[in-house]
């Protein structure tokens, strides 16, 4: 064999690795996303289940600090659940959101439980143009002893990567507990690390029994493509080694 051919089957060979490998990456890659669709879709099945068993559940008492390591760790959302205990005036916060209604925003209260811990309710959802007005302003929680019935949820931390929290402005874009307690100066110890979507009440605004209860489920779709791309970059694979085996083989 000429040095030419020589060094140019040389270049064929690193050029043939560079291929293999970049190939193994492309086959590893599509496994894993499909790994990770079907542990979403195992999620979003524990989900669905959670909702459907738990949503039309008579309420049981929400709860308490002896509960909250369980929360933290993803469990209990979406129990059915009630609170005895009274509002903390004057304490809102508006949560910027969607719902069913369109956009507008949540209304956040913290709840002083008769068991001593706080937890906060989203009253329910109200327009854009309500907050701020003298209507609004007039909106307020029940004074004196209360009972509030809702779904447990948990807590949102930090709003997301384009639409951060920005406690300093008062804008929320997430239901974040610890974040609007500790805004709220309320003692991180006493508030329950989740919040309770309140049950659809006789008032207009807010406008509670919203909570999103229908979750769609493409995981397994999702799963499925990336599987089958994973297959088809393996036969391109076979192909190719196939071809530079003959090709190997025909110039020796």
């Amino acid at each position: 064999m000429t040095p030419s051919g020589k060094a140019v089957r040389s270049r064929r060979g690193r050029h043939f690795i560079l291929w293999t490998v970049l190939t193994a990456c492309l086959f590893a890659g599509f496994i894993l996303l499909g790994n990770w669709q079907i542990r979403r879709l195992h999620w979003k099945l524990g989900l669905i289940h959670d909702v459907a068993t738990r949503i039309h559940s008579p309420p049981m008492a929400a709860p308490g600090p002896d509960e909250w390591p369980r929360i933290r760790n993803g469990h209990l959302q979406y129990l059915h659940v009630r609170l005895n205990g009274h509002f903390l005036a004057n304490q809102q916060t508006l949560v910027h959101g969607t719902s069913v209604k369109g956009y507008g925003y949540w209304v956040m209260i913290p709840f002083k439980s008769d068991r001593g811990f706080v937890v906060l309710v989203n009253l329910g959802y109200i327009p854009p143009d309500l907050a701020g007005t003298p209507a609004y302003a007039k909106m307020h929680a029940a004074d004196g002893d209360a009972v509030v019935s809702g779904l447990l949820r948990l807590t949102e931390p930090n709003g997301g990567f384009l639409r951060p929290n920005r406690p300093d402005t008062r804008q929320w874009y997430s239901r974040d507990v610890a974040a609007i307690a500790k805004a709220d100066n309320l003692p991180a110890e006493q508030v329950a690390p989740y919040f309770v979507d309140a049950d659809a009440g006789s008032q207009d605004w807010p406008a509670g029994g919203l909570t999103k209860t229908h979750f769609d489920n493409p995981h397994l779709g999702y799963a499925i493509t990336w599987y089958l791309m994973a297959l088809a970059t393996l036969l391109g694979a076979g192909i190719m080694i196939d071809h530079e085996w003959l090709t190997r083989h025909s110039s020796s």
